[in-house]
């Protein structure tokens, strides 16, 4: 079975979904924000603060190559995944993209719970979130949406999540 990948913002549910899925289909999950900390022994925030976003978003690019070629893998990228190099392109030809898709208020909400484990916008009023989040998806949606599906994720309806997947070849 050629790979899924979850792709949204952050707070979409890319994690959490990807883990059900997994668990559903009897296969791996694979977070890559997860795989490229363990596989450099360092968090993100600090591979930013090391190697600057360029570095980091290098290291993310062969990190997703290798995971491409994989079988049997829901694999939950990082937000920012589709929107550099061509990250989009190259998800949408290994295997098959959905993209989880929230509005900025349920973001923010969602956020806010795990804000503290969230460096970019660790110290931001909800005021400050709903602003940075608006600004920041408005950037990255039009990335997003180059996804085979797009999946609401404010709804959670799982049923109409497998039956997309059921629709592209992945028979639970």
């Amino acid at each position: 079975m050629r790979p899924i990948f979850l792709i949204g913002y952050m707070g979409s549910g890319k994690t959490t979904v990807g883990r059900i899925l997994a668990r559903q289909y009897g296969i791996e999950h694979i977070d890559l924000d997860w795989r490229i900390e363990q596989r450099f022994h360092t968090k993100i925030s600090d591979m930013f603060a090391e190697i600057g976003e360029d570095g980091f978003r290098r290291r993310e690019r062969n990190m997703l190559q290798e995971i491409m070629c994989m079988e049997d893998v829901v694999v939950s990228v990082g937000g920012g995944t589709p929107c550099f190099f061509d990250n989009m392109e190259q998800m949408n030809s290994a295997g098959y993209t959905i993209y989880l898709q929230c509005n900025i208020g349920v973001l923010v909400e969602r956020i806010m719970r795990s804000q503290a484990k969230r460096p970019i916008v660790a110290n931001k009023t909800k005021d400050e979130l709903e602003v940075f989040v608006a600004e920041h998806l408005a950037e990255r949606e039009k990335f997003y949406l180059k996804a085979q599906y797009v999946w609401n994720a404010v709804e959670m309806d799982l049923d109409e999540l497998k039956i997309a997947l059921t629709d592209h070849g992945y028979i639970l």
